[in-house]
């Protein structure tokens, strides 16, 4: 069976290694992102871009992986759509812009070369658990209050 791929993707980043709470964080992302119809866009590798897919997954919902690698095989298992850069962090840019909005987890370095990079292409982000130091993104205490913001944020970018 072939998945439609939704009006609205929802890109999902954080650390590549999480602990068990932080994975449970992205799993909830995942999940609900897939509950309300939209589609999920991450690094495609482990932490909370294997959680956020696995959660996505369970749902139904669709799940592209952007890799920064050369090999397919790379991609964590719940990615439904792996796309092969080979460009390193640099393929952060092309999530942000894949994505009508950013949901931001705890993370390092990339993960705030993410939230920058939205932030200069115009891509609407929402901290979750992290990030309040940061002033010009939205800031969300729990999984649905992210998801939620995200897709109204998403409702009205015109990017």
């Amino acid at each position: 069976m072939v998945k439609k791929m939704p009006d609205k993707i929802i890109a999902v980043c954080g650390s590549s290694s999480v602990d068990d709470r932080g994975a449970e964080l992205a799993r909830e992302v995942g999940r609900l992102i897939a509950r309300k119809g939209c589609s999920l866009v991450c690094g495609g590798l482990g932490g909370v871009m294997e959680a956020c897919c696995r959660g996505a997954r369970e749902e139904g919902g669709m799940t592209i992986g952007i890799l920064p690698g050369t090999s397919r095989e790379d991609a964590n298992p719940y990615v439904d759509v792996p796309i092969v850069t080979g460009l390193g962090h640099a393929r952060n840019l092309i999530i942000v812009q894949t994505a009508h909005a950013v949901i931001a987890l705890p993370g390092g370095p990339g993960t705030l070369s993410e939230i920058a990079l939205a932030l200069k292409v115009g891509a609407p982000v929402v901290a979750l658990d992290d990030w309040e130091e940061i002033s010009d993104i939205e800031h969300a205490s729990s999984p649905a209050e992210a998801v939620n913001a995200a897709i109204q944020l998403a409702s009205k970018n015109r990017r």
